[in-house]
């Protein structure tokens, strides 16, 4: 069975705010049967020049759960937060 997953690159300039931004998203997961797979920080570059220090990484069921829980009033309405605290990039991905 495929999943969908979204990935995020990111760049945290507001410590404070992005924290306040991660701990409010796990809510908007969960009517959409998402789940938090992964968050870190990069520890070693291997190959190429990768963007971003952090990474992110959210499984889903399916690509419409993404693009419903993306649309989503709840996390619509964090995204004024997510901008002002880090740069974020974003994509999904069916595997």
């Amino acid at each position: 069975m495929s999943h969908a997953y979204v990935v995020g690159q990111v760049t945290v300039h507001d410590p404070e705010r992005w924290m306040e931004y991660v701990a409010r998203v796990p809510a908007t997961l969960t009517p959409w049967g998402g789940e938090l797979l992964m968050r870190g920080q990069r520890t070693q570059v291997l190959a190429g020049q990768p963007g971003h220090p952090n990474l992110v990484v959210l499984r889903f069921p399916d690509r419409d759960a993404v693009a419903q829980w993306y649309a989503s009033p709840a996390y619509q309405a964090l995204i004024p937060l997510r901008d002002a605290a880090a740069q974020v990039d974003l994509a999904a991905y069916e595997g």
